[in-house]
């Protein structure tokens, strides 16, 4: 089609996802968004991918956006349709994810009549998503999406809504796709403050127990690359968040891993014993503080992020830098240049007493699990995982629970967007469709999800989607019959009463060998059948190399249902409200009362 030939609003809104570089758009149709999916029927630089529920072609949007750093787009029909975005809608929009989504609505003058399948989508969306339009007009078409995309990539990336009227889709006119954006007021480019950037150095220089806490910002900045050429020069220990992990490569000896409830003792350490912390990328997030009051409480903090609302939003700092990471780390690394300091992967010389004790605490407490007879532990799924995938460069996904910890603890990430998993909003259902994102966007890598026998049951009908699509897409199921993370809470807090945890027949009973129901439940092996995907269940650990070998070598999808205890706690754990002095090393007895560092006279040595 030409720029000056007659379009209707769905051709227009196509040619223009063109013009912004879409190659994949998940679509589920219905009444009101058909002309849109005519309109993607023809367009064959776009690719469309029918997901089996909405909420899974947005978290396969999602996926899409966390792995590449570009925009996903996912796109609904009006009514429940759009509402069922709306969880991955909210996803995107905590873990600062680039999405647009688009949702068909009922005719413009339908609106307000609850008509069938109208919903408010831009009420409904205002909360979780960084703009929203309702279309208006047909010559609004092509600057609204040119507007949204640039809104959902640029600043800190996140969702945006285009709601658009049956009417619009279905009317003619010549667009004109050169219209200029009209955004006053959103201006995401911010100016480098050097001045207060000069105060950086000088706190960190004279630090005696510096250190790094890197969030997804510096993901989404690209700037993991500025960040390790940093902490070299300035031989500073790095941890990051969960949203943050492949920041830092894991296996870098100034690498920390991640903090947080459940991160590394070590860097939980690291972090709030440090007399100067340097926070870039980072909200300070309940999961990450646990008691914000103590976090750092003998630190001073710089705090770098480029979104000026979370600066001293949940933790009051000394030093607060509104910038782009990429640009800040940049910045600093050139200065360091300038002084003649270069990079070294390792020189403890600079600070022996600091990184002797960082050093100890990793002997002392390091990732570790319980090994038992016959039963399969879900970390060593993980470190069988990285074995055979080592050197393969492989986009882990996960679900939400113990499975999520587990992949994060064991398995280890050397480069950014490596791991896509559902953070702020903790979303179960999230791994199996954002594989599909991460699969389309890199057709050559392995790409494995990592789920839960809960989790997956969320989005497990996109098994259809993956079977059709022919994607190569490999899935672990951690079995344990159970809501694993909430049996833990119910182990911590109510004396491992189950309330509605088991996911079997109750009136099953318990195999004492391998702690799980007589009749297991669901068969994974012959749902996934019947989506035409092999499966294998996995019960001992001898067995275990050879099943990933084989999952590994499938050059189809490939499921495995691994029969893992029910009663493994993912540890270490700092408690909801507590500090890291907190922190639980041994799985909570059913009394309720658990082995914690602070039972033991704060057991773990300090560094104050």
């Amino acid at each position: 089609m030409t720029e000056k030939q007659v379009m209707t609003g769905a051709e227009a809104l196509v040619q223009s996802l063109v013009r912004e570089g879409v190659e994949v758009v998940f679509a589920y149709p219905g009444g009101a968004s058909m002309p849109m999916h005519q309109a993607l029927s023809h367009e064959p630089a776009i690719r469309t991918i029918l997901p089996r529920h909405e909420q899974g072609g947005a978290f396969a949007a999602e996926g899409y956006g966390r792995v590449t750093g570009k925009v996903g787009v996912c796109m609904s029909t009006s009514g429940p349709g759009a509402t069922n975005l709306i969880t991955g809608i909210a996803d995107a929009f905590l873990d600062s994810v680039p999405m647009v989504a688009i949702t068909a609505q009922v005719g413009s003058g339908l609106i307000g009549t609850s008509a069938f399948q109208e919903t408010d989508v831009f009420g409904m969306t205002a909360p979780i998503v960084k703009h929203s339009y309702l279309v208006t007009s047909l010559e609004s078409i092509p600057r609204i999406v040119k507007e949204a995309f640039y809104i959902a990539r640029t600043g800190r990336p996140g969702p945006v809504v285009i709601d658009i009227p049956k009417n619009f889709q279905e009317g003619k006119f010549v667009p004109d796709f050169e219209q200029p954006m009209d955004l006053p007021g959103y201006t995401p480019e911010v100016p480098l403050n050097t001045a207060a950037l000069d105060k950086v150095l000088p706190l960190l220089l004279k630090a005696e127990r510096p250190a790094i806490y890197a969030g997804g910002g510096v993901v989404s900045a690209d700037a993991a690359a500025e960040l390790l050429e940093f902490a070299e020069r300035m031989q500073i220990p790095v941890a990051t968040t969960l949203m943050g992990i492949g920041a830092m490569p894991e296996t870098h000896p100034l690498s920390v891993r991640w903090l947080g409830m459940h991160g590394a003792v070590y860097a939980n350490n690291t972090v709030n014993e440090a007399d100067v912390v340097l926070a870039i990328g980072a909200r300070f997030d309940d999961r990450v503080t646990g008691a914000v009051k103590t976090f750092c409480e003998h630190a001073a903090i710089i705090h770098i992020d480029l979104d000026a609302a979370e600066l001293n939003k949940n933790k009051r700092v000394q030093l607060a830098i509104r910038s782009d990471a990429k640009q800040a780390l940049a910045y600093l690394n050139a200065q360091l240049a300038a002084q003649g300091m270069e990079r070294r992967r390792y020189a403890v010389e600079n600070r022996p007493e600091w990184f002797g004790i960082i050093e100890q605490w990793k002997r002392d407490y390091p990732l570790c699990y319980e090994k038992r007879e016959h039963e399969i532990a879900p970390q060593a799924i993980m470190e069988e995982l990285y074995r055979q995938l080592e050197g393969q460069d492989p986009i882990i996904c996960t679900g939400v629970g113990q499975h999520q910890m587990f992949a994060a603890q064991f398995f280890r990430f050397e480069q950014p967007r490596r791991l896509s998993t559902s953070g702020g909003l903790g979303s179960m259902g999230y791994g199996l469709p954002a594989a599909m994102g991460a699969q389309v966007a890199f057709p050559d890598k392995p790409v494995i999800n990592i789920d839960g026998d809960g989790s997956i049951l969320m989005n497990l009908q996109e098994l259809a989607t993956i079977h059709i699509e022919k994607m190569p897409i490999k899935c672990i199921i951690m079995d344990n019959q159970h809501l694993g993370m909430v049996v833990q809470w119910e182990d911590l807090k109510y004396d491992s009463h189950r309330a509605n945890t088991f996911l079997a027949d109750p009136a099953d009973t318990y195999d004492p060998t391998h702690h799980t129901p007589g009749v297991l439940y669901p068969d994974f092996p012959t749902i996934c059948a019947g989506f035409g995907i092999p499966c294998e269940r996995v019960v001992e650990p001898a067995d275990l190399p050879a099943a990933i070998a084989r999952m590994l070598a499938s050059k189809t999808a490939y499921v495995l249902d691994i029969m893992v205890p029910h009663d493994v706690h993912v540890l270490p754990m700092i408690p909801g409200g507590m500090g890291y002095r907190d922190v639980v090393l041994e799985r909570i007895a059913g009394d309720g009362k658990g082995r914690k560092a602070s039972d033991l006279g704060k057991e773990i040595p300090s560094a104050l």
